[in-house]
Protein backbone atom coordinates (compact mmCIF):
# COMPACT_ATOMS: atom_id res chain seq x y z
CA UNK A 1 0.00 0.00 0.00
CA UNK A 2 2.62 2.42 0.65
CA UNK A 3 5.18 1.67 -2.37
CA UNK A 4 3.69 4.15 -4.63
CA UNK A 5 4.10 7.08 -1.41
CA UNK A 6 7.29 6.17 -0.94
CA UNK A 7 8.31 6.99 -4.43
CA UNK A 8 6.81 10.62 -3.93
CA UNK A 9 7.96 10.68 -0.62
CA UNK A 10 11.50 10.63 -1.86
CA UNK A 11 10.42 13.12 -4.54
CA UNK A 12 9.74 15.69 -2.29
CA UNK A 13 13.15 15.26 -0.19
CA UNK A 14 14.98 16.40 -3.06
CA UNK A 15 13.03 19.31 -4.20
CA UNK A 16 13.22 20.54 -0.93
CA UNK A 17 17.09 20.43 -1.26
CA UNK A 18 16.52 22.55 -4.69
CA UNK A 19 14.18 24.62 -3.70
CA UNK A 20 16.09 25.77 -0.65
CA UNK A 21 19.73 26.28 -2.55
CA UNK A 22 16.98 28.08 -5.09
CA UNK A 23 15.86 30.44 -2.60
CA UNK A 24 18.98 31.88 -1.05
CA UNK A 25 20.73 32.34 -4.72
CA UNK A 26 17.74 33.90 -6.52
CA UNK A 27 15.91 36.29 -3.88
CA UNK A 28 15.31 38.51 -6.68
CA UNK A 29 13.51 36.58 -8.67
CA UNK A 30 10.88 37.12 -6.41
CA UNK A 31 8.94 34.13 -6.82
CA UNK A 32 7.43 34.02 -9.88
CA UNK A 33 10.07 31.02 -12.03
CA UNK A 34 11.18 28.53 -11.44
CA UNK A 35 12.48 27.13 -14.68
CA UNK A 36 15.15 24.60 -14.23
CA UNK A 37 16.52 24.97 -17.88
CA UNK A 38 17.12 28.26 -18.05
CA UNK A 39 16.36 28.05 -21.34
CA UNK A 40 19.23 25.07 -22.58
CA UNK A 41 17.88 21.62 -23.61
CA UNK A 42 16.81 19.16 -21.18
CA UNK A 43 16.26 15.79 -21.77
CA UNK A 44 12.75 14.86 -20.61
CA UNK A 45 12.20 12.49 -18.38
CA UNK A 46 9.45 10.73 -15.99
CA UNK A 47 9.89 14.22 -13.88
CA UNK A 48 9.28 16.74 -16.76
CA UNK A 49 5.86 14.40 -17.64
CA UNK A 50 3.91 14.82 -14.48
CA UNK A 51 5.49 18.05 -13.18
CA UNK A 52 6.12 20.44 -16.14
CA UNK A 53 3.99 22.84 -16.75
CA UNK A 54 4.08 25.86 -19.02
CA UNK A 55 3.59 30.01 -17.99
CA UNK A 56 2.63 32.82 -20.48
CA UNK A 57 4.15 36.08 -19.38
CA UNK A 58 1.80 38.37 -21.33
CA UNK A 59 3.34 42.37 -22.19
CA UNK A 60 1.06 44.93 -23.03
CA UNK A 61 1.75 48.13 -23.99
CA UNK A 62 -0.69 50.94 -22.59
CA UNK A 63 0.77 52.82 -26.16
CA UNK A 64 -0.60 51.02 -28.94
CA UNK A 65 -1.97 48.17 -27.08
CA UNK A 66 0.04 45.12 -28.55
CA UNK A 67 0.80 42.58 -26.62
CA UNK A 68 3.64 40.16 -26.82
CA UNK A 69 3.78 37.04 -25.19
CA UNK A 70 6.26 34.62 -23.91
CA UNK A 71 6.02 31.02 -22.78
CA UNK A 72 8.48 29.43 -20.50
CA UNK A 73 8.19 25.86 -18.74
CA UNK A 74 8.29 25.21 -14.68
CA UNK A 75 8.55 22.25 -12.51
CA UNK A 76 6.94 24.44 -9.84
CA UNK A 77 5.52 27.41 -9.00
CA UNK A 78 7.23 29.62 -6.17
CA UNK A 79 4.18 32.16 -4.69
CA UNK A 80 4.92 34.28 -1.64
CA UNK A 81 2.84 34.06 1.18
CA UNK A 82 0.98 36.60 3.64
CA UNK A 83 -1.06 35.83 6.98
CA UNK A 84 -4.22 34.62 7.18
CA UNK A 85 -4.80 34.10 3.53
CA UNK A 86 -5.55 31.43 1.26
CA UNK A 87 -3.40 29.23 -1.93
CA UNK A 88 -6.30 30.82 -4.09
CA UNK A 89 -5.48 34.19 -2.88
CA UNK A 90 -1.88 33.68 -3.47
CA UNK A 91 -2.13 32.25 -6.70
CA UNK A 92 -3.96 34.96 -8.02
CA UNK A 93 -1.69 37.57 -6.66
CA UNK A 94 1.01 35.40 -8.32
CA UNK A 95 -0.57 36.53 -11.59
CA UNK A 96 -1.55 39.97 -10.95
CA UNK A 97 -1.18 42.75 -13.27
CA UNK A 98 2.23 44.68 -12.99
CA UNK A 99 3.18 48.28 -14.91
CA UNK A 100 6.32 48.55 -15.96
CA UNK A 101 6.86 52.52 -15.77
CA UNK A 102 10.17 54.92 -14.95
CA UNK A 103 13.59 53.00 -15.58
CA UNK A 104 11.80 50.00 -15.81
CA UNK A 105 10.06 50.41 -19.20
CA UNK A 106 8.86 47.83 -21.74
CA UNK A 107 10.76 48.18 -25.42
CA UNK A 108 7.88 47.88 -27.77
CA UNK A 109 8.49 46.81 -31.16
CA UNK A 110 5.84 48.02 -32.85
CA UNK A 111 6.36 51.86 -30.85
CA UNK A 112 10.24 51.26 -31.40
CA UNK A 113 10.66 52.70 -28.46
CA UNK A 114 10.52 52.21 -24.63
CA UNK A 115 6.96 52.87 -23.26
CA UNK A 116 5.08 51.84 -20.15
CA UNK A 117 3.23 48.78 -20.09
CA UNK A 118 1.24 45.88 -18.14
CA UNK A 119 2.75 42.20 -17.49
CA UNK A 120 1.49 39.43 -15.92
CA UNK A 121 2.34 35.43 -15.65
CA UNK A 122 -0.46 33.23 -16.45
CA UNK A 123 -0.69 29.33 -16.31
CA UNK A 124 -1.03 27.67 -20.11
CA UNK A 125 -0.50 24.42 -19.84
CA UNK A 126 -1.46 22.62 -16.36
CA UNK A 127 0.70 19.82 -15.39
CA UNK A 128 -0.74 16.12 -14.26
CA UNK A 129 0.98 17.03 -10.82
CA UNK A 130 0.92 20.59 -9.85
CA UNK A 131 3.50 21.68 -7.19
CA UNK A 132 3.42 24.78 -4.84
CA UNK A 133 6.09 26.19 -2.99
CA UNK A 134 5.41 28.31 -0.22
CA UNK A 135 7.54 31.10 -0.08
CA UNK A 136 8.23 30.79 3.71
CA UNK A 137 11.84 32.02 4.38
CA UNK A 138 12.62 35.26 3.60
CA UNK A 139 15.74 37.33 4.13
CA UNK A 140 15.55 40.41 6.51
CA UNK A 141 18.53 42.88 6.15
CA UNK A 142 18.70 43.94 9.97
CA UNK A 143 19.13 40.70 11.01
CA UNK A 144 21.58 39.75 8.42
CA UNK A 145 19.81 36.34 8.04
CA UNK A 146 16.58 34.35 6.85
CA UNK A 147 13.38 34.07 8.95
CA UNK A 148 10.55 32.23 8.79
CA UNK A 149 6.83 33.22 7.99
CA UNK A 150 5.09 31.01 9.83
CA UNK A 151 1.73 32.64 8.23
CA UNK A 152 -1.86 31.02 8.53
CA UNK A 153 -2.04 30.22 4.56
CA UNK A 154 -5.42 27.59 4.44
CA UNK A 155 -4.97 25.32 0.81
CA UNK A 156 -8.00 23.14 0.00
CA UNK A 157 -8.09 19.61 -0.56
CA UNK A 158 -9.48 20.14 -4.15
CA UNK A 159 -8.49 23.06 -6.10
CA UNK A 160 -9.14 24.87 -9.46
CA UNK A 161 -6.67 27.52 -11.13
CA UNK A 162 -7.95 30.57 -12.06
CA UNK A 163 -4.99 32.34 -13.34
CA UNK A 164 -5.06 30.24 -16.53
CA UNK A 165 -4.08 32.17 -20.11
CA UNK A 166 -7.00 32.44 -22.61
CA UNK A 167 -5.73 29.62 -24.60
CA UNK A 168 -5.21 27.04 -22.23
CA UNK A 169 -5.91 23.73 -22.88
CA UNK A 170 -7.95 22.65 -19.84
CA UNK A 171 -8.36 25.49 -17.78
CA UNK A 172 -11.05 24.13 -15.94
CA UNK A 173 -9.19 21.34 -14.78
CA UNK A 174 -10.02 19.88 -11.26
CA UNK A 175 -6.95 18.97 -8.99
CA UNK A 176 -7.56 16.73 -5.70
CA UNK A 177 -4.51 17.80 -2.92
CA UNK A 178 -2.12 14.39 -2.67
CA UNK A 179 1.38 15.61 -0.62
CA UNK A 180 2.39 18.19 2.06
CA UNK A 181 5.80 18.91 2.82
CA UNK A 182 5.81 20.45 6.16
CA UNK A 183 8.71 22.22 7.54
CA UNK A 184 9.02 22.36 11.69
CA UNK A 185 11.14 24.92 13.24
CA UNK A 186 11.80 28.35 12.81
CA UNK A 187 13.93 28.86 10.19
CA UNK A 188 15.39 27.24 7.27
CA UNK A 189 19.00 25.87 8.98
CA UNK A 190 17.14 24.32 11.54
CA UNK A 191 14.30 22.72 12.30
CA UNK A 192 12.85 19.02 11.08
CA UNK A 193 10.77 18.19 7.93
CA UNK A 194 7.62 15.75 7.93
CA UNK A 195 5.50 14.49 4.73
CA UNK A 196 1.48 13.98 4.43
CA UNK A 197 1.29 11.78 1.29
CA UNK A 198 -2.11 9.93 0.14
CA UNK A 199 -1.69 6.53 -0.81
CA UNK A 200 -5.04 4.50 -1.79
CA UNK A 201 -7.01 6.70 0.15
CA UNK A 202 -5.53 6.69 3.21
CA UNK A 203 -3.49 9.54 4.41
CA UNK A 204 -0.22 9.09 6.05
CA UNK A 205 2.57 10.64 7.97
CA UNK A 206 5.91 10.39 7.18
CA UNK A 207 8.61 10.93 9.94
CA UNK A 208 11.60 9.58 10.16
CA UNK A 209 11.11 6.17 10.27
CA UNK A 210 7.95 6.45 11.53
CA UNK A 211 4.53 6.22 9.33
CA UNK A 212 1.84 6.38 10.44
CA UNK A 213 -2.42 6.98 9.19
CA UNK A 214 -3.94 10.43 9.52
CA UNK A 215 -7.60 11.59 9.43
CA UNK A 216 -7.46 14.35 7.22
CA UNK A 217 -8.96 16.78 8.74
CA UNK A 218 -5.84 16.95 10.73
CA UNK A 219 -3.82 18.46 7.81
CA UNK A 220 -5.67 21.95 9.15
CA UNK A 221 -3.54 21.66 11.69
CA UNK A 222 0.03 22.26 8.97
CA UNK A 223 -2.07 25.70 7.00
CA UNK A 224 0.11 28.06 9.78
CA UNK A 225 -0.38 30.48 12.52
CA UNK A 226 -2.48 33.39 12.84
CA UNK A 227 -0.02 35.33 15.18
CA UNK A 228 3.04 36.62 13.98
CA UNK A 229 4.84 36.41 18.14
CA UNK A 230 6.22 33.15 17.27
CA UNK A 231 8.36 32.16 14.18
CA UNK A 232 8.56 28.46 15.23
CA UNK A 233 5.81 26.12 13.92
CA UNK A 234 4.84 22.94 11.79
CA UNK A 235 3.15 24.79 8.94
CA UNK A 236 2.80 23.28 4.95
CA UNK A 237 5.86 24.53 2.86
CA UNK A 238 5.47 22.62 -0.25
CA UNK A 239 1.90 21.48 -1.85
CA UNK A 240 1.52 18.77 -4.29
CA UNK A 241 -2.07 18.90 -6.16
CA UNK A 242 -3.13 15.62 -8.48
CA UNK A 243 -5.24 16.79 -12.19
CA UNK A 244 -8.47 14.15 -12.46
CA UNK A 245 -8.28 12.62 -15.48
Amino acid sequence: MQQDAHELLNYLLNRIADLLRDEKKQEKQNGKLRNRSKGEKVDRTWVHEIFQGTLTNETRCLTCESVSSKDEDFLDLSIDVEQNTSITHCLRKFSISETLCSDQKYYCEQCRSKQEAQKRMRVKKLPMILSLHLKRFKYIDHLHRYTKLSYRVVFPLELRLFNTSGDASNPDRMYDLVAVVIHCGSGPNRGHYITIVKSHGFWLLFDDDIVEKIDAKAIEEFYGLTSDDTKNSESAYILFYESRH
